[in-house]
C-alpha cells in the first residue's frame, strides 16, 4: 500500500504556463501539492517563466539553444507542407528522450499534458513503456489523436487513418497525416495510458478514434485558483481599470482578424452590428471591453465604444476584469475546455458562446449564461440581449460562481486525479 503524502507525481508539458495546457498543468501542480499534499513536480521542455518550482528537460545553455533551434525549425519547415490556414498543425521530425532524467526515474505516475513543438515525437513516446510506469494523458486538444492537426473542425479522417489531410499543400492517401497516423499507431500499440477528458466533448471525440482503440478514458476537468478568480464588488473592479460604473460592459478576449476561424471573430462583429441596429439598444449604455491585444491597430472597428486593456500578464488584473463585466462574450467555433469561460464564471460574470467543444460542460443555458446555436450570429445576439436585459442579475452571478466551486474547484479537481492514481498503481 501506497502512503498517499508521498505519492509522487510528475507532470510533462512543453512549456510552463505558455497557453491553456501549460497553465492547466501549473495549476493541477499547485492544487495537487497545497490541496492534497501529493509530492507532485512539472517538468518542461522549454522554460520561460522563472518559477524555481518548475524543472526543465533541457537546463544547461546547450540544451536549452537545441531545444529553441528544433522548435524554430519545425515552424520554418512546417511552412513547406501547409497551406496558409489558420489551423494549427504538428510535425514528427526532432523529439528528445526522457527515460533517463531523474525526475522521471523517481516519479510514481507519469502525467503528460501537451508534448508538441520537437518535444515528445511517438519514438520517444513509445520509450517510455520502458518504464513500467502508470502513464496519465490529459488531452487538452486533439492532436494526440489526429495525424498532426490540433483543431479538427468537421474534417473527420481521424476516425481513419488520416491522409488526404485539408490542412497539406500535398494532400493524397499517402500524406504526411497519414504518415504521423502510422508513427502514433505503432506507438501507441507499445505504451499503454490512461487518457483524461478535460470535457464531455473531447471524449466524444478520443471514442471517435481510430488511433484510441481499447483506450480507456476518465473526465476531469482542468482547475484554477480560486482564491484570485472569485467575485469583487462590480464598482471597485471597474475602478480599478478605470472603467465606467453607469454602462452595461461585455468583455471578450482578443481575435487577431476577423478572418481568424478558430476564434470566431467574424461572428462576433456580426453579432455586435445585429444587436447595435436594434432599436430597443442604445449604444452610448454599452461598452465593449477587450483584453489580450499588443496594439489596436490590428482589429476590426466595433459598432460600440472599445476600450483596450492590452495584454495582462498580472492574473489580479486579470480577474478585476471579468468581475468588471455584465458579461463574458466567447465566440470560438472549436474549444476543450477554454479557461477564459472558466475564470470567468469563478468571478461570477455571466457567460454568451456557442455551443461548441467542451463550454456546454461549464455554461449551463438561462443558468449561468447563454448558449447560443452554432455558428449564428444571430443567436449569439440574442444572447447579449438575454443578458442585458435579465431582471435577475445577481442570480445569475450566483449561479456562475457556484458552477465553479462545485465542478471546477481545486480540491475537487486534485481529489479526482488522486482516485485516479490511485487506481492505477492499484491495478498495476
Amino acid at each position: 500500500m501506497y502512503f498517499w503524502a508521498m505519492l509522487k507525481v510528475v507532470h510533462i508539458n512543453t512549456y510552463d504556463g505558455n497557453g491553456g495546457a501549460g497553465r492547466a498543468c501549473l495549476r493541477l501542480n499547485l492544487a495537487l501539492n497545497e490541496v492534497i499534499e501529493v509530492d507532485s513536480k512539472l517538468v518542461v521542455f522549454y522554460k520561460f517563466g522563472q518559477n524555481p518550482a518548475v524543472k526543465t528537460f533541457t537546463g544547461s545553455l546547450f540544451k536549452r539553444g537545441k531545444a529553441a533551434a528544433a522548435i524554430i525549425a519545425e515552424r520554418l519547415l512546417a511552412k513547406r507542407y501547409l497551406k496558409p490556414v489558420k489551423i494549427p498543425f504538428s510535425f514528427t521530425w526532432f523529439g528528445i528522450s526522457i527515460i533517463k532524467n531523474p525526475h522521471v526515474l523517481a516519479a510514481d505516475i507519469l502525467h503528460l499534458h501537451w508534448v508538441n513543438h520537437s518535444f515528445l515525437n511517438p519514438k520517444h513516446l513509445a520509450e517510455l513503456a520502458k518504464l513500467n510506469k502508470p502513464i496519465v494523458w490529459t488531452f487538452h486538444d486533439s492532436n494526440a489523436f489526429t495525424g498532426g492537426c490540433h483543431v479538427r473542425y468537421t474534417c473527420n479522417h481521424f476516425e481513419n487513418q488520416c491522409g488526404n489531410c485539408p490542412v497539406l499543400v500535398d494532400a493524397n492517401p499517402n500524406d504526411i497525416s497519414h504518415k504521423i497516423w502510422q508513427q502514433k499507431q505503432q506507438a501507441y500499440q507499445r505504451l499503454n495510458f490512461r487518457v483524461v477528458a478535460p470535457s464531455s466533448w473531447m471524449k466524444s471525440s478520443v471514442l471517435r478514434s481510430s488511433l484510441m482503440k481499447g483506450k480507456e478514458i476518465n473526465i476531469i476537468p482542468n482547475t484554477l485558483e480560486t482564491d484570485i478568480f472569485k467575485p469583487q464588488k462590480q464598482h471597485e473592479a471597474r475602478a480599478k481599470l478605470d472603467l465606467p460604473l453607469d454602462k452595461f460592459i461585455f468583455l471578450t478576449g482578443f481575435m487577431p482578424s476577423k478572418k481568424d476561424s478558430h476564434k470566431g471573430a467574424a461572428y462576433l462583429l456580426e453579432s455586435l452590428e445585429l444587436l447595435a441596429a436594434k432599436n430597443s439598444i442604445d449604444r452610448n449604455q454599452i461598452e465593449l471591453v477587450i483584453f489580450g491585444n499588443r496594439n489596436t491597430e490590428d482589429v476590426p472597428v466595433f459598432p460600440f465604444k472599445t476600450t483596450f486593456l492590452g495584454t495582462i500578464k498580472d492574473d489580479e488584473k486579470l480577474a478585476a476584469a471579468y468581475a468588471a463585466a455584465d458579461a463574458f462574450l466567447i465566440p470560438s467555433l472549436e474549444d476543450n475546455l477554454p479557461y477564459t469561460v472558466m475564470e470567468s464564471l469563478a468571478c461570477g460574470t455571466p457567460v454568451v458562446a456557442f455551443t461548441t467543444g467542451g463550454i456546454p460542460d461549464m455554461v449551463q443555458h438561462l443558468h449561468n449564461g447563454f448558449l447560443a446555436d452554432y455558428r449564428s450570429s444571430e443567436s449569439f445576439c440574442a444572447g447579449m440581449e438575454w443578458i442585458k436585459n435579465y431582471p435577475l442579475k445577481e442570480a445569475l452571478r450566483q449561479h456562475a460562481r457556484e458552477t465553479v466551486m462545485q465542478n471546477f474547484s481545486e480540491k475537487v479537481i486534485a481529489q479526482k486525479h488522486l482516485e485516479l492514481y490511485q487506481s492505477l498503481l492499484t491495478h498495476e
